[in-house]
């Protein structure tokens, strides 16, 4: 298996895009968003889009995408983390062999700055994020303004 990192230096090509998007699409499952929504933050992490970039990485075999994970820069060190991990997945048919541990351990190792990351509370994945030093230090909430009336 091999971890490939794309980001300013090493540019991810329209091509992968579609396949990190499929990917991500199929083996996010429940958890997951649209492909518009997924193709905004690799092309965000690309640079493609304005804002500060970040990082694709998947972890491939016989050029199969086994995992992929989308970070996006924030600019906001000091008071929030550098990065903000916004996708990952594993393919259902390689999890709970320790891939997505090893995803995780590359994405610490190759990130620059802190990580921050939402999980639902239902996602088994979050005992792997706190054994790697993730914490829950706040409960954030959301204003969906949309939905929202005033009072």
């Amino acid at each position: 298996m091999k971890f490939i990192t794309y980001d300013a230096f090493n540019r991810i090509t329209p091509v992968h895009i579609d396949r990190v998007v499929n990917f991500l699409f199929t083996h996010l499952e429940e958890y997951g968003d649209s492909k518009n929504a997924i193709r905004k933050a690799i092309n965000y992490a690309a640079k493609e889009r304005t804002g500060l970039g970040g990082y694709v990485f998947t972890l491939e075999d016989a050029n199969e995408i086994v995992s992929a994970v989308v970070i996006n820069k924030t600019g906001m060190d000091e008071y929030i983390p550098e990065n903000i991990l916004v996708y990952i997945a594993t393919h259902k048919e390689h999890r709970g062999k320790g891939i997505g541990k090893k995803m995780m351990k590359y994405v610490i190792e190759n990130c620059s700055g802190d990580i921050a990351l939402h999980v639902e509370k239902d996602n088994p994945a979050q005992f792997l994020y706190k054994k790697l030093g993730f914490t829950t230090p706040y409960l954030e909430m959301r204003l969906k303004k949309d939905t929202h009336e005033t009072a």
